[in-house]
């Protein structure tokens, strides 16, 4: 049986941020530190040892019987620890949230964070492990080497380019789920949203012309995920404008993208790609300009979901957008990964998933879309991450198209 991992609370706590946010110590109280003091997690067993005999069951020499049928028939690793049931939460720390490249120690409090909602919101085991190398070859080679401890591996905050490299690589090399949550989570949850505000507009995401703001992690996967859905066509902007085959400035990545993109050949700047456009995507910061905003089609959808501060901010999206989507907590129809990653990681290790498809993703934005069902609203295109409903039917959809796609192990 596996060790559990736990959620501990800390009674004690006295340190805080100083008014920079850096981490000097003050006099007066802060939550976040106390949260944080000793960690927010801790492995608990889930066998007790009262005595001699369940000492010599779980250690030697009970043990060296379940490590002689594992070498003699390796699958039953899977049955006898808890490798089938834990994912490893992997970074360098060169992307972590709004912060940047901080490093491995710094990333370690989001990589706990993540983990514990792995644990809350998909009843997934998951262990943080922050990398003290920045290299493709380097991070591929020792999650490699770290792989039979696990039964899935999800990618965090690393930046891009290297995160399509290494989980390119890392899905060619193991046989287990690998899952960069910053491209892939997001676009399940962005379609999931998207599926809900054409249904409640009366229209098909065939008849959808989108616009994303951000070539990287996220505006990749969103851009392939929408293609993959039926979309009618959608556009990336970076930095330089309009993403189109015909730039000579383009990375692999972007080259890739340009090819099953922009089908209408728009050329120019984001605003120039949002003129008469239906959906606004931003995935980059920075601020779009409101005449822009006003220049998208009748009853258009606009998804601003920069941190901390949207691409637009939902009082001036309201006065042209049918609905309107951000990354926060504090306004309706917040796109949150925690809607899609434990409930895809659950759904593929309950089936031993060699790993995660594209027909297993548009499955859990289409489950996490129909939890809405018929209470959907301009206001509610997206169930809340509390929502008791999301993760058992985001699972099933995932298992379920597991199964049928062939890559399911039991």
């Amino acid at each position: 049986m596996a060790a559990e991992i736990v959620n501990p609370r800390s009674d004690s706590a006295s340190d805080s941020t100083d008014q920079d946010g850096g981490a000097e110590p003050l006099d007066s109280f802060d939550p976040a530190f106390a949260l944080h003091r000793g960690g927010k997690m801790a492995v608990q067993a889930t066998v007790p040892i009262r005595d001699k005999d369940d000492l010599s069951l779980a250690y030697t020499p009970g043990v060296a019987r379940v490590c002689t049928a594992i070498a003699e028939q390796p699958d039953l690793v899977n049955d006898y620890t808890w490798k089938s049931s834990v994912v490893a939460v992997v970074t360098d720390g060169t992307a972590v949230l709004g912060l940047g490249d901080i490093g491995p120690e710094a990333s370690l409090p989001v990589m706990e964070g993540k983990a514990i909602l792995f644990k809350q919101f998909g009843g997934v085991d998951a262990v943080p492990i922050a990398l003290a190398c920045t290299g493709v070859d380097e991070i591929v080679e020792t999650v490699v080497r770290l792989a039979p401890s696990f039964g899935g591996v999800n990618l965090e905050d690393i930046s891009a380019p290297r995160c399509f490299e290494i989980e390119r690589k890392l899905q060619e090399r193991l046989d287990i789920p690998v899952f960069h949550d910053d491209q892939h989570g997001t676009a399940v949850v962005t379609l999931a949203a998207l599926r809900n505000a054409a249904r409640l507009s009366r229209r098909e995401i065939g008849q959808l012309r989108a616009v994303i703001s951000g070539a990287g992690a996220a505006g990749v996967a969103i851009a392939k995920m929408l293609v993959e859905a039926g979309i009618g066509d959608v556009a990336l902007a970076d930095r330089k404008g309009i993403i189109s085959a015909d730039r000579d400035d383009l990375t692999a990545v972007k080259r890739e993208v340009a090819g099953f993109t922009n089908k209408a050949g728009l050329k120019g700047t984001l605003e120039d790609a949002l003129a008469g456009a239906d959906v606004f995507i931003g995935v980059s910061g920075g601020t779009v300009p409101e005449e822009a905003v006003a220049s998208m089609a009748e009853g258009a959808f606009v998804f601003a979901m920069a941190n901390p501060n949207p691409e637009v901010h939902p009082d001036v999206a309201h006065k042209y957008a049918a609905v309107v989507a951000t990354g926060r907590s504090d306004f309706p129809n917040q796109i949150n990964n925690v809607l899609a990653f434990p409930g895809i990681f659950a759904g593929a290790l309950q089936v031993r998933a060699s790993r995660i498809t594209e027909g297993m993703k548009i499955a859990a934005a289409e489950a996490l879309a129909s939890v809405v069902g018929d209470d959907l609203a301009a206001d509610y295109v997206i169930p809340s991450p509390f929502d008791e409903r999301v993760a058992p039917a985001v699972t099933a959809a995932v298992a379920a198209a597991a199964r049928a796609e062939g890559v399911a192990r039991r």
